[in-house]
């Protein structure tokens, strides 16, 4: 189960990507905060220190502060991240199996999707 308290943080610049994310995941009972760049990202991160996500989804390819860039900076944090895409990189992939983070390519499957979420939260996922 989920703690509903938890906030997801969903990191991609595409604004419809964002917005079916955030619905499928409301859907499930997960709350999410949407971002449109990695930039607007650490930037929350920075001006309210108390903001602490519980996973972050992050696309690979982002203008400005990409993916990776912002799982190197989370890495100290321990903050579970899901990473998606819709251009397979060997070496991303690579390097988030290796660090213990979900890499899912999109069009990504909603149930898989969810159970990633829901292992990510810590939580057992649904049946």
């Amino acid at each position: 189960m989920v703690n509903l308290n938890q906030i997801v943080a969903v990191v991609d610049d595409d604004e419809s990507v964002r917005r079916a994310i955030k619905r499928l995941l409301h859907s499930a009972g997960i709350r999410a905060d949407t971002f449109a760049s990695g930039d607007e990202f650490l930037s929350m991160l920075s001006s309210i220190p108390s903001y602490r996500p519980a996973c972050v989804i992050l696309d690979i390819q982002m203008p400005g502060t990409n993916g990776p860039e912002i799982w190197r900076r989370l890495a100290s944090t321990g903050v579970p991240v899901i990473f998606i895409t819709e251009h397979d990189d060997l070496a991303v992939r690579e390097m988030a199996v290796a660090s213990g983070a979900a890499y899912l390519l999109k069009p990504f499957d909603d149930t898989i999707f969810i159970e990633a979420v829901e292992m990510a939260l810590g939580g057992t996922p649904s049946p």
